[in-house]
């Protein structure tokens, strides 16, 4: 049984206490979720606030227990403060990505329409009222649309960028631990694994699916972008040796 360390129990805390106040006060889901940035929800603060947000309980079941697993270990080779450094920049880093694929989205279909004559206005018009016209469904594909809809309108919540920033720096960290899904509960080496979680999550947000099948309401890009953070810091940290000390000594 791992130890929680200071730092990972009270980033639990946090996300229990807010997920618990979400049925008290329902508004904490209009104003701390990711909203798309040309969004009029979008306030300058969720792309922090979003990390501590999840949408049920089995969603954040998995990301506290993968936080505890992972976080711990890590918090006590690293010390509190830079455990939590890196665990905010790799949240960050999943809302930027997120971000970044959602005006690609968002866009590609807005020209679209836009260049079928369509008016910007009229469109964000009726996107901020959650509604849009069929007649837009003529001039975009289904993926498009969807697409195109969702990156507008949706929201991204959880700490699973954060994680898969956490699970890339295991593999640095213990290379040869094995790692296994609860699905599939075979052990495979860190190093091999986490690679292969991330292949399979790109493939995901690119293919527009579920592992389980049919459409993804799970922001698989938010996952690389927190996994890419955290490739860049433990590359940054290892190279100028910052791993041989721990921060709060």
């Amino acid at each position: 049984m791992i130890q929680i360390t200071d730092a990972v129990k009270q980033l639990i805390i946090v996300n229990v206490i807010l997920f618990v106040g979400t049925f008290f006060v329902p508004a904490l889901m209009d104003y701390l979720p990711l909203y798309y940035f040309e969004n009029p929800s979008f306030q300058f603060w969720q792309p922090l606030t979003h990390m501590f947000m999840h949408g049920g309980l089995m969603h954040i079941l998995f990301n506290m227990f993968a936080l505890y697993s992972f976080g711990s270990i890590l918090e006590h080779s690293w010390g509190s403060k830079k455990f939590i450094l890196f665990y905010i920049l790799c949240g960050l880093g999943a809302a930027v990505l997120h971000t970044a694929v959602n005006y690609w989205q968002f866009h590609q279909g807005l020209d679209i329409l836009t260049l079928n004559g369509f008016k910007q206005e009229d469109i964000l018009g009726l996107l901020n009222q959650g509604m849009y016209d069929n007649r837009w469904q003529s001039v975009l594909s289904a993926e498009k649309m969807s697409g195109f809809a969702s990156s507008y309108m949706s929201v991204a919540v959880g700490a699973s960028g954060a994680i898969y920033g956490l699970l890339v720096a295991f593999a640095f960290m213990f290379p040869n631990a094995g790692l296994s899904l609860i699905f599939l509960p075979i052990p495979v080496k860190a190093k091999y694994f986490v690679p292969g979680i991330l292949l399979l999550d790109l493939f995901l947000g690119f293919n527009g699916s579920s592992i389980f099948g049919g459409g993804t309401g799970i922001a698989h890009f938010a996952h690389i972008g927190g996994a890419l953070v955290g490739f860049l810091l433990m590359w940054m940290w290892k190279k100028k040796q910052f791993d041989q000390y721990r921060w709060d000594k």
